[in-house]
């Protein structure tokens, strides 16, 4: 009796223990916030982007990953340095033609990803990793420098006539350092060229639309975001804070992930504890200076209690947000992929957020959990499935 008695136990206990380990998380080891699953869905493994300022094209990735598993179409890996690697070959030439008058840099937005896969196709990262200049991690920095050299070097030639060369020279640059693209490869068990396998994947880029909120523009119309990794003046819809919260929580919701842009300068941005939050109180948070370029360092130090219990969060309003992006408060840092809606023991709402600093980064496995505070707060635009928009806001955005 004592032997099925302790075995019935043990049977119930790793029951009960798998249960809250896959419905209950915390922020982190020994973390004070415990979060109870609304709704999460499928991702592939958290990645890498190390040394660059690519995240744009992690997390965009990221989530055009989740939307081929939501197809049907299986986990695939895609290559981030394959967007990258056209992504700095068309920055170039906008760059030489705008006579050096706008932004070149290794930042991007959201819908270069579908741009780079309209128009050159996707390749699988097992096939071009990008990592032609040695070791087993991304750093663009010297990449970079010479890079602006190249453009800069042409676009200040006093003589204002450009040699046919530039281009081929540029081009020789970015592939002796992530790579020559191959005209066609085999990936399990087919040929394909980047195109024909884009194309494989059944994924319509038409169909991916970006919202944002900000009152310096006109509700319900699309317009240009003023940040400066917007080099192709690409335009985001325009909705009121409340409706751009409906679209993420029904997306969710619905089973379509969202790819989120967002400020990680605040303080109560704490990547190594887990959360992003806005504190009522920020005063016991102390934040040393983040190198944006080395991200995996980004995040506040733990010196108070906002990160280890629930705290209030400021009221965040239309106007709040309006005015941290017009004083440079809410800047465009980062890019990462919204996969779940959880809530904490409170009941307030909190986002799963998948990011691109590695997967052991953190003890929440390379993700976080951002407060809807911190979401209506801080998010510049997001991405998504147009068929995710609730159907009043289709409507009023005139989407079919």
């Amino acid at each position: 009796m004592n032997a099925i008695k302790y075995t019935i136990i043990f049977l119930l206990t790793f029951i009960f223990s798998s249960a809250f380990s896959q419905d209950t998380l915390r922020n982190k080891k020994g973390g004070g916030y415990l979060f109870t699953l609304v709704k999460n869905l499928d991702a592939t493994p958290v990645q890498d982007q190390s040394s660059t300022g690519t995240c744009w094209s992690f997390s965009a990735l990221s989530f055009f990953e989740s939307e081929l598993i939501r197809t049907g179409k299986g986990k695939h890996n895609l290559s981030e340095m394959f967007v990258v690697r056209n992504a700095y070959i068309d920055k170039a030439d906008k760059y030489v033609r705008m006579h050096g008058k706008t932004n070149f840099g290794q930042g991007g937005a959201f819908h270069d990803i579908p741009y780079v896969i309209k128009n050159y196709g996707i390749v699988p990262e097992e096939i071009y990793s990008g990592l032609n200049y040695g070791g087993k991690k991304h750093n663009h920095s010297e990449l970079e420098s010479i890079l602006t050299a190249v453009v800069k070097t042409v676009t200040d030639n006093p003589q204002k006539s450009l040699t046919p060369s530039w281009k081929k020279a540029y081009t020789s640059v970015v592939d002796a350092y992530l790579g020559t693209v191959p005209e066609s490869y085999t990936y399990q068990g087919k040929k394909y060229t980047p195109l024909e396998f884009a194309n494989s994947l059944g994924l319509k880029m038409e169909d991916y639309i970006y919202v944002s909120s900000y009152n310096h523009h006109a509700f319900y119309q699309p317009f240009i975001l003023e940040v400066e990794d917007n080099w192709a003046s690409q335009q985001v819809y325009n909705l009121p804070l409340d409706e751009l919260m409906k679209v993420i929580n029904n997306s969710i919701l619905k089973g379509y992930t969202v790819a989120w842009a967002t400020d990680v300068s605040e303080k109560g941005f704490s990547f190594k504890n887990g959360l992003a939050i806005v504190p009522e109180d920020d005063t016991a948070i102390s934040k040393k200076g983040a190198d944006n370029k080395q991200f995996n360092n980004a995040g506040a130090d733990k010196s108070g209690t906002p990160f280890d219990a629930p705290c209030l969060e400021m009221e965040i309003s239309q106007q709040l947000r309006q005015e941290a992006f017009d004083n440079y408060q809410t800047t465009d840092d980062h890019g990462m992929h919204i996969t779940g809606i959880f809530k904490d023991q409170t009941g307030k709402t909190f986002y799963h957020v998948k990011n691109s600093w590695g997967a052991k980064s953190n003890d929440c496995d390379g993700y976080l959990f951002a407060s809807e505070a911190y979401v209506k707060y801080k998010t510049m635009d997001i991405m998504i499935h147009k068929d995710a928009l609730p159907a009043d806001l289709k409507k009023k955005l005139g989407i079919n």
